[in-house]
């Protein structure tokens, strides 16, 4: 279980992130939304250690992890794929892959990992994790990465952003059998084939909790007057307006 309690974070002067806290029960799948600058990637960083709060706490099964270093908590079994990843010239994408699972993988299970992110295994599983890619290739390389991992807690910040239509559904049916894999899934997205994946909605505007509750609750909230958003005309990605 991951508990965030009155957590806040300023930086150069500015208030990101503003008193916020949530329960992430084991087996659930947590969708962060909301508009643009709002705090959603800062909220991910803090839970992973990148960045420390000011105040409050970050409880992972019961441990204070608020002051743990990002080493320790990927130790506690906590994973990132980040909104851009790093390239890592000298390595190929098959010893990413064999690195993020802890040990050697065999082609065929790069192969099955790499499939379902939409790339091409063959012609990857040899290639450098390098500037030769694309910025939407190192992105699902990255997000099989951490696919191939059990953790407790896996975090993905935006992981549709680069990736084409075809791949992205790929990465729809993928997600909806991740939580088997990991104890508990937090996503960052606008995309609503990928809200509509949740079990819990977190939204989040202006460095604070503005909704939050079961997708049976808040999802029709998103779609509809109330909330302050509308989709766009292809129905795809919520278009958040203040």
């Amino acid at each position: 279980m991951l508990q965030v309690k009155n957590v806040s974070f300023a930086a150069d002067g500015k208030q990101i992130i503003r008193n916020i806290s949530f329960t992430l029960d084991d087996g659930k799948f947590l969708i962060i939304t909301g508009p643009n600058g709002g705090g959603k990637s800062t909220l991910a960083r803090l839970i992973m250690g990148i960045e420390k709060p000011d105040s409050g706490q970050i409880i992972l099964n019961g441990e204070d992890i608020t002051d743990l270093s990002i080493t320790q908590r990927a130790n506690k079994g906590i994973g990132y794929a980040f909104q851009q990843p790093p390239r890592f010239k000298g390595l190929t994408v098959k010893d990413l892959l064999s690195l993020a699972h802890g040990s050697k993988l065999p082609d065929n299970k790069c192969c099955d990992y790499l499939t379902k992110v939409g790339l091409c295994s063959k012609d990857y599983l040899n290639r450098q994790a390098d500037a030769s890619l694309s910025g939407g290739e190192i992105k699902r390389i990255e997000i099989a990465m951490l696919m191939s991992r059990n953790l407790n807690l896996a975090i993905y910040d935006e992981p549709e952003a680069g990736i084409d239509l075809w791949s992205f559904s790929m990465l729809v049916n993928s997600f909806k059998s991740i939580s088997n894999q990991h104890k508990s899934v937090i996503l960052i997205s606008h995309q609503e084939r990928i809200i509509q994946l949740a079990d819990e909605i977190v939204v989040i505007a202006d460095g604070e909790i503005t909704m939050q509750g079961s997708k049976d609750e808040i999802f029709p909230k998103l779609t509809g007057d109330l909330s302050g958003c509308d989709l766009k005309p292809e129905g795809s990605e919520l278009s958040w307006i203040k």
